[in-house]
Order: C-alpha cells, then sequence, then structure tokens
C-alpha cells in the first residue's frame, strides 16, 4: 500500500532515481520542480525542499505567482518513490484556467497500478479537511489515464479548453 510523505532530504537519493526515470529535464506534475530549481547536489535539494514546506506555511507570503500549497511524495512499499502530488490552497488565474487545485505525476515503472487513484483519494480526503467544498483537478486531453482517475473520483469535465499547457480537461470535484 502507498504512503504520502511529506518532502525531506533525507529522501535525496530515492528521489533523485525517480526524476532520472522520468528524465532530466521533464516536467513532473505535482511535484513543484521549476527550471532552475537544482536537485543534484544535496544542498540544492534541501534548499528545494524548504522551498516546498515554505509554500505549506501560510504564515509566510508564497513567491509571486505561486499560492500556498502542500507537497507529498507517494512512497510505495520498498521505500521507493512512486509519485508527487500537490494540494494547492487556493486558485490564481493561471491555475483556475490550466493547473487546478491537485496535480500529481507517477513515475514510469510505476503507472496502470493504482497509485494515481490512490493517491487522488488520500489528497481529496486533505482538502476535505481544510474546508475545500469542490476542487478544480486538470489533466493533458492527451493523458486518458489520467482523466479516468479524476473521473473516478468523481470529477465532472467542465470543459475541454487550450491552455499555456496545452489542451488542457478541467473537472471539478465536490467533496
Amino acid at each position: 500500500m502507498p504512503t504520502l510523505v511529506a518532502p525531506t532530504a533525507d529522501l535525496h537519493t530515492a528521489w533523485l532515481a525517480m526524476r532520472d526515470e522520468w528524465g532530466r529535464g521533464v516536467h513532473q506534475d505535482g511535484s513543484g520542480l521549476r527550471p532552475g530549481d537544482e536537485v543534484d547536489s544535496p544542498a540544492g535539494f534541501a534548499a528545494w525542499v524548504a522551498k516546498l514546506r515554505r509554500l505549506g506555511d501560510e504564515s509566510v507570503p508564497p513567491p509571486e505567482g505561486w499560492v500556498h500549497a502542500a507537497f507529498w511524495w507517494i512512497a510505495g512499499d520498498d521505500g521507493a518513490l512512486l509519485g508527487a502530488i500537490s494540494l494547492r490552497y487556493s486558485l490564481n488565474d493561471f491555475l483556475l484556467d490550466a493547473g487546478g487545485h491537485i496535480g500529481y505525476g507517477v513515475r514510469p515503472s510505476a503507472r496502470g497500478r493504482g497509485v494515481a487513484t490512490w493517491a487522488l483519494g488520500a489528497v481529496l480526503a486533505a482538502a476535505r479537511g481544510r474546508g475545500l467544498g469542490r476542487v478544480l483537478v486538470t489533466c493533458d486531453e492527451t493523458n486518458p489515464a489520467s482523466a479516468r482517475v479524476i473521473e473516478r473520483h468523481g470529477g465532472v469535465l467542465e470543459d475541454v479548453r487550450d491552455t499555456v499547457l496545452g489542451r488542457t480537461r478541467r473537472y471539478w470535484i465536490t467533496l
């Protein structure tokens, strides 16, 4: 059974293995990793983890263009990291148009095993616990597996639109 774990510098090696399977420089939905984040060195990785944790601290204003958010890594029984998922506490214009409240990604070798479905369910419970009445979850139009994950959790398709992320399916899930 997978578990959600808070980002920690102690998981540097496991995180690098996950990132390398995706590929260096490849976007990882839900991870909070941005171009320019230096994660290969222990010090750079620790700084990135600290940035992710700060985004969850609502007593500290988020950086320009960001909203407060929680980040988790999806860990397997063997300690390997299977993916990442995030819950944004509010929506700015970009998130309302394209990104949504929840973003997630599963490493290629862990796909098709129910990991994303399980993780989304766990984070929907966290969103409910924060008092959110409904959440927006999006996926690329060319990702039918992600659409099925969202629909399994009651996602109702609002629309499919062209966004800065490409053609995007936008679903609302009532909590």
